[in-house]
């Protein structure tokens, strides 16, 4: 398990994203963002105050200009605060905030009016992610001014979605992609019967994986979540079944996309008419069915040694033990990306992980 006290630090490397080039023989130049603490309030209060002091006039005015030292080192101390270096000169800062249990969040996102356009908030807001992964958390938020558009599309191009707002403020929000090592069907039925704690009717799940990577397995634990009418079998062949209820939940409708030729051809399904009634598992439904709702949660069912150990060790530092691709080489590995508004605040990683290690990643 990961120290939640520990401060990591990321280095950077130049891209059209993350840097710039400096010259034309010169190469790229890294960033480095740190996570950092009162130490450093001096060179974080000077970035607000460049930063915001260069914004267009907003009305009611930001407050970040009223920011002094013992406020930012306050903060510092606390929840802490990300430094973002190049050639070792700092070039943005954010202050975080744990004020929500299982959120983390990002206040006072500052980058030097000199250093703008160069990938300083990207890199910074990837570290950030990494962060709420390393302390255990579910995912991000943060607060915009509606009237700064381009500063909202940064956000929304990110995966982030609105949760709220009062007409000057929005407040923005996303939840974290996470991985996690099923070694077992039964683990794999159990993951997924825990997911369906999480899921109501007007839910989409879109499956993928390949032939016999388990699917219709983590669909028959969904449908034991949901205690409905089974049995629940691979619908290759019955491209679409309604599974009804037997308490007081959704239905479940199991589609199987495999041999439809088209979005077309799903729609002559009409399964946009039972959606918002029931949850919805499309398997091979990646390109096709995530049209059929404004939200929907990616789940990919891969095999240890065909791509799961690499979604794994993507998923960040808790996902893989040393000895795990010799312990469990036909583990499957499932890696659940939400998308849309419905996701941002749901507990995916803590409603998961008491019973497997579970890393997350930010989506890049």
């Amino acid at each position: 398990m990961s120290d939640p006290n520990h401060r990591p630090s990321a280095s950077v490397p130049g891209s059209e994203s993350t840097g710039a080039s400096v010259g034309p023989a010169a190469g790229r130049t890294a960033l480095r963002v740190v996570d950092v603490g009162p130490e450093h309030t001096d060179a974080v209060l000077g970035l607000i105050h460049r930063a915001f002091a260069a914004r267009r006039a907003v009305e009611p005015p930001s407050t970040a200009l009223a920011e002094t030292s013992d406020t930012v080192r306050a903060a510092l101390a606390g929840p802490g605060g990300l430094l973002t270096l190049r050639r070792e000169v700092p070039v943005g800062a954010l202050l975080l905030d744990d004020s929500r249990p299982g959120l983390l969040g990002m206040r006072r996102v500052s980058v030097d009016p000199a250093r703008q356009a160069h990938g300083v908030a990207s890199a910074m807001v990837g570290v950030a992610e990494d962060v709420a992964e390393h302390r255990g958390l579910d995912g991000v938020w943060l607060r915009a001014r509606a009237e700064l558009s381009d500063t909202v599309r940064f956000w929304r191009r990110r995966g982030y979605r609105e949760t709220r707002g009062d007409g000057s403020v929005l407040e923005l929000g996303k939840t974290l992609w996470l991985a996690l090592e099923a070694p077992t069907p039964e683990a794999t039925r159990a993951c997924a019967a825990r997911l369906a704690t999480l899921l109501s009717s007007g839910d989409l799940v879109v499956l993928t994986g390949e032939l016999g990577a388990g699917k219709t397995v983590f669909t028959q634990g969904i449908a034991a979540g949901l205690d409905v009418r089974g049995p629940v079998t691979s619908p290759t062949f019955v491209i679409s079944r309604l599974h009804p209820p037997l308490g007081a939940g959704p239905a479940l409708v199991h589609v199987d996309a495999y041999r439809l030729g088209g979005a077309s051809e799903l729609d002559d399904l009409d399964l946009d008419a039972s959606v918002d009634e029931a949850v919805t598992v499309v398997e091979w439904g990646a390109g096709l069915a995530e049209g059929l709702a404004e939200s929907w949660l990616d789940v990919r069912v891969e095999r240890w040694g065909q791509g799961g150990a690499a979604a794994l060790a993507a998923a960040g530092p808790r996902g893989v033990a040393p000895d795990a691709a010799a312990r469990c080489p036909e583990s499957r590995v499932l890696s659940l990306r939400p998308h849309g508004p419905r996701w941002v605040g749901v507990p995916l990683r803590s409603s998961l992980s008491p019973w497997v290690d579970v890393g997350v990643h930010d989506g890049r």
